[in-house]
């Protein structure tokens, strides 16, 4: 069975933090998940869910610093490890990370023109092995996530699920998988079922969101029965992060979401 897991940071704004989580589980999520954990109390964090007992997925594990730039190995790792001591402190299972360095806004910070595609793709595999060698020790998942560079993430180097599969495939640790984000994905390279034919081996988390809009799904363009049955059709059984900006409000998208998931089901 597909997991739902809700993004407490784009679904439930109109509660205040510490309810979402009982809220998301009232909702028939198995988990939630949220971006920066730095801004956030983690003693909270960990009380809220444990009170709606929901389980944590994760959040974002980098900050300032770049995988594609060589001179950011040091401080990437380091940081790394203190998200990961963030997750171990609220009980997450996962950490995401990404290619480049990104504002509170989700803009990328650098793009580095100086450098080249020869020394931002090695420099990214350098660092994703220690960053691998990190999660084995310490038990626990890290998912690199592709972003779209059409609208939301201009700039940001790792573009395309082929890129991040055979990376972590090379790296081949049980703890680097990619997050596959649908909406990211549609926007830069369509293909969606094929995609996950192909790459399905690498993938240890999902995000949904229809395009364009980065709604709920029946809101765009992408036939998200063909994807969930796809999905279904390959006994996926990781997490789907509904990770989705409301087009009105969480209620509404909520039953837009919950209609997928009994359809999916019947199919």
């Amino acid at each position: 069975m597909m997991r739902p897991c809700a993004c407490i940071d784009t679904l439930y704004t109109e509660l205040p933090w510490e309810e979402r989580f009982r809220a998301a589980k009232q909702d028939g999520f198995e988990a939630v998940e949220f971006w920066d954990w730095r801004s956030r109390d983690l003693d909270l964090i960990r009380a809220s869910a444990e009170q709606a007992e929901i389980k944590i997925s994760g959040f974002n594990g980098d900050a300032d610093f770049s995988l594609i730039d060589p001179r950011h190995k040091q401080p990437y790792v380091a940081f790394l490890q203190q998200s990961i001591a963030a997750a171990k402190k609220v009980g997450a299972e996962s950490v995401t990370i990404h290619s480049n360095a990104l504002g509170s806004n989700g803009e990328v910070l650098h793009n580095y023109p100086e450098l080249s595609e020869t020394v931002k793709l090695c420099s990214m595999y350098d660092t994703l092995r220690a960053c691998a060698r990190l999660a084995e020790e310490h038990n626990i998942n890290i998912h690199l996530e592709a972003l779209n560079t059409t609208t939301d993430h201009v700039g940001n180097f790792l573009q395309h699920t082929q890129m991040a599969a055979e990376m972590t495939g090379l790296i081949q640790s049980p703890k680097l998988k990619i997050l596959y984000d649908i909406y990211h994905m549609q926007l830069n390279e369509g293909s969606i079922c094929d995609t996950l034919d192909k790459y399905y081996d690498q993938i240890g988390h999902i995000h949904v969101a229809d395009a364009p809009g980065r709604h709920e799904p029946g809101t765009g363009e992408i036939n998200y029965m063909n994807v969930f049955r796809k999905l279904k059709a390959l006994q996926y059984t990781g997490r789907i992060g509904y990770e989705l900006f409301p087009e009105s409000n969480t209620q509404q998208a909520v039953k837009a979401i919950k209609l997928y998931w009994n359809m999916s089901n019947e199919v």
